[in-house]
């Protein structure tokens, strides 16, 4: 039926819901019922578009979708897919940034007929005096004054900064304050702005603090019963040198024949969170926890993620463990889930792990440990050897880490590094993401998945012109590429700008990860079967994964109404968090862009090298190796007049050929800084022979600085592959939890027994899943492992976790 009134309207141009009616032969009151609920969906789709009196068709050129762009006194631009339009203010109600209209492009006098989404719902901005008292200045010009309805209700002074959000979208703007945040110039306060005007849920409210407050400091011995003892087995936590919460461990032991055991133990946060409690309602609401530049929001209170939830060293630990058999070549041949009790025996750092694989004795102390991370390091030599053959696509991205001084001003961006420690757990948390997945999914259980969609095979038809473009063989079938087919091409490429260019577009030619409760498979992972079971602390689907596992795997409660009901719940949960993880990748990048800016204040003038990243049709996006990004509007290069074609995403000067591209080294001067709009605008200079020819981030030379001039607030808007990878090294600096050491019991045996229906890692007629590339489906391992755990308040820690975890 929706096809029929699309089919209608396009020929019809507007019909009312009688004339509808009546082209379809409309003639019950069910099929009346059915139409208005079709109408429906169409409108909430944004396909038809009803007046109260008619409905069209939205055809984008006539009626046309964009969103708004405050540019001038007397009109908005809407920026919209395939060009611009100008509305006159006069013509339309007061809107903002950001807003996704509908406009009516008839005639001389483009007009706003529906506003669907606002932009802007909350501002942040700072109190200043003035002859008629406090009056609240937004952080950036939003062309409107401000009315605060409860301006009275707080005791302001000139200077507070607060975020307010929007009551009323009229002139003057009537907002009423939802966050005082302290004193402009305190440290900290501007990533404070950031968060509140985001709406983070940065504080615990007293129900959630008097539960967590009964959370107990250690593990009593009513709790292990049932439970696998596991309290001999070596274990061991490897994570970054300043992490104190530790939700994962491993313990690897050698097969007599020639293959390993390998044991990824998870804290068991489900124990301690219960279902429906108002920790477990608080962490659903915030979905994730949030790393910005100095600080992490967290998902969980301080008792659980540092206390009684962080696996320790010399103190029992309740988990759920996973623990998986692989053949000499790497290849899973069989897994077991169950519940458990652990005591790490050591707090290993990845540095000092990177050490001792190289020089057992410039690390004495690790000798105790020292054959488990042996048999680790070959055994995730083998199983990196199956993730290869798989072929997933291996995007090579740059992660920022600030430095920053006691003022909270960044002195200083490093890149992070992945060394071969970081490889080895991310080898084996995805190794334990697989296994779980597969483990739902064979038995039709309920469960979240993490999915990743084919790409669109119009975004790789751009993939394979730009080859073309680039005399780079390329013979990708855009109709069935395969990861492993990426994956080649990728590695195929020879030349280094090439590769940057084509690596480039590749990525904005992937779908987004999200989570959902089908499972379709992970397609950048080139895996089959992928869920997140390794990080319950800091992202809330690994809970319900856990929940899972024991109400149906552990404890197989698997009656209709129970497995009909968790069904639901999974349904119902997977589009809400996946929204969060978005909201979070948003959060932390509107960070980094006013990191990034504060740092390049105090060098405007100052001339750079760098890639250019993005290329549009009103500039070019140059990054530096330090990963700050700028922009070149073409409004300042007045040496041509450019043109651009979407389909090679390149700029060619009219009159001297000149052209930018993706991957384009160039030399650049910092024209001007916005730290408020996190916006950072650059002069071109000149195009440089090749990569090689590039100096590093410090200034090539030093020139007066220029004037300033506004930048426009235009977007790139990149499809993009959240990385599974580990956050890594985030410190906390509230006081660590101290935990007693229990005796040990006498620990019992390991039930080692295999379930008869798990999944073998070769290519074997079974359908298990494998890690290998051939025909099994059993677990494989993707590049990625999980970040530490969450602190709450502001931390000490400057880095940035990457960004998307997989632990």
């Amino acid at each position: 039926m929706k096809e029929e009134i699309v089919e209608l309207l396009q020929k019809k141009k507007k019909l009312t819901p009688y004339g509808l009616s009546k082209a379809m032969h409309i003639r019950t009151e069910h099929e009346k019922k059915e139409l208005q609920i079709a109408l429906n969906e169409l409108e909430d789709e944004r396909i038809i578009y009803n007046d109260h009196e008619k409905y069209v068709f939205i055809d984008g050129q006539e009626w046309v979708i964009g969103k708004i762009k405050d540019v001038s006194a007397t009109e908005y631009a809407v920026l919209c897919k395939e060009n611009k339009l100008y509305v006159p203010k006069k013509n339309c109600r007061m809107m903002m940034d950001k807003d996704e209209v509908l406009v009516h492009n008839y005639g001389l006098m483009p007009e706003v007929v529906h506003i669907y989404e606002r932009g802007i719902t909350c501002i942040p901005g700072t109190f200043v005096r003035t002859r008629n008292g406090l009056k609240f200045r937004s952080d950036v010009d939003l062309h409107t004054s401000f009315i605060v309805t409860n301006q009275k209700a707080y005791k302001l002074s000139a200077g507070t900064k607060a975020v307010v959000k929007v009551v009323d979208y009229s002139a003057p703007l009537r907002v009423k304050i939802i966050a005082v945040l302290g004193r402009e110039d305190e440290p900290g306060v501007d990533i404070s702005a950031i968060l509140a005007e985001n709406e983070v849920r940065q504080n615990f409210g007293k129900k959630v603090r008097a539960e967590s407050d009964e959370i107990p400091e250690r593990v009593h011995k009513k709790e292990m019963k049932d439970r696998h003892d596991l309290r001999d087995l070596m274990t061991v936590t490897i994570d970054g040198d300043s992490t104190k919460d530790f939700d994962d461990a491993i313990s690897v032991e050698a097969l007599a024949n020639g293959g390993w055991k390998l044991y990824v133990h998870i804290a068991d946060v489900s124990h301690y969170v219960k279902e429906d409690s108002d920790i477990d309602n608080e962490a659903y609401k915030r979905g994730t926890s949030i790393y910005v530049a100095d600080r992490v929001v967290p998902m969980l209170p301080f008792a659980l993620s540092n206390g009684i939830c962080s696996l320790n060293p010399g103190v029992d630990r309740l988990t759920l463990t996973c623990a998986m058999e692989f053949n000499p070549n790497g290849i899973m041949t069989d897994y077991e889930i169950y519940e458990s009790v652990i005591h790490s025996d050591a707090r290993c750092t990845y540095s000092k792990v990177n050490a001792y694989l190289e020089n057992p004795q410039s690390v004495p102390e690790y000798a105790p440990v020292g054959n488990l991370l042996t048999a680790f390091s070959d055994l995730a030599k083998k199983m990196r050897e199956q993730t290869e053959k798989r072929g997933h696509i291996d995007f090579e991205t740059k992660e920022p880490k600030f430095v920053l001084d006691e003022r909270g001003v960044p002195v200083d961006i490093l890149i992070r590094d992945r060394g071969w420690s970081e490889m080895m757990i991310e080898e084996a948390m995805i190794a334990a993401n697989v296994a779980v997945a597969h483990e739902l999914h064979s038995k039709s259980l309920p469960g979240m998945f993490r999915i990743h969609e084919d790409p669109d095979p119009e975004k790789l038809q751009t993939l394979v012109n730009m080859a073309s473009i680039l005399h780079v063989p390329c013979d990708l079938d855009v109709e069935n590429c395969q990861p492993k087919d990426v994956a080649r091409f990728l590695a195929s490429i020879e030349g280094e700008e090439e590769k940057e260019i084509l690596s480039t577009i590749t990525v904005r030619s992937m779908q987004k990860a999200r989570y959902s409760e089908k499972n379709v498979g992970h397609y950048g992972l080139a895996l089959d079967e992928y869920c997140h079971f390794t990080s319950p602390i800091r992202r809330y689907p690994d809970l319900l994964i856990h929940r899972m596992l024991r109400r149906h795997v552990i404890h197989k409660k698997n009656d209709e109404k129970s497995l009909l009901k968790d069904e639901k719940r999974m349904e119902k949960s997977s589009m809400h968090l996946s929204e969060k993880e978005k909201d979070a990748v948003t959060i932390e990048r509107a960070v980094n862009d006013l990191e990034f800016a504060k740092y390049m204040e105090n060098k405007v003038g100052e001339v750079y090298d760098g890639l250019i990243v993005g290329v549009t049709s009103f500039g070019f996006f140059v990054e530096l190796d330090n990963t700050v990004e700028g922009m070149v509007p073409l409004r300042n290069m007045i040496d041509d007049f450019y043109n651009y074609d979407a389909d090679t995403m390149m700029l060619t000067g009219e009159n001297t050929g000149k052209t930018f591209t993706l991957g384009m080294p160039v030399r650049i001067k910092v024209r001007d800084v916005q730290t408020a709009k996190r916006q950072i605008t650059f002069d071109y200079l000149e195009t440089l022979p090749s990569r090689s020819a590039m100096r590093p981030s410090t200034p090539v030379i030093e020139t007066a600085e220029p004037k300033p001039e506004e930048q426009p607030e235009e977007e790139i808007l990149q499809a993009e592959i959240v990385s599974e990878e580990r956050d890594a090294n985030v410190t906390i600096t509230e006081t660590e939890v101290q935990t007693e050491t229990p005796a040990k019991e006498p620990p019992a045996k390991a039930d080692s027994e295999k379930a008869e229906d798990l999944p073998a890692v070769e290519a074997q007629d079974d359908d298990l899943p494998a890690v290998e590339s051939e025909g099994s489906d059993l677990p494989a391992v993707e590049p990625a492992a999980d970040c530490e755990l969450p602190a709450t308040e502001p931390q000490e820690s400057t880095e940035l976790p990457i960004a998307e975890p997989v632990k």
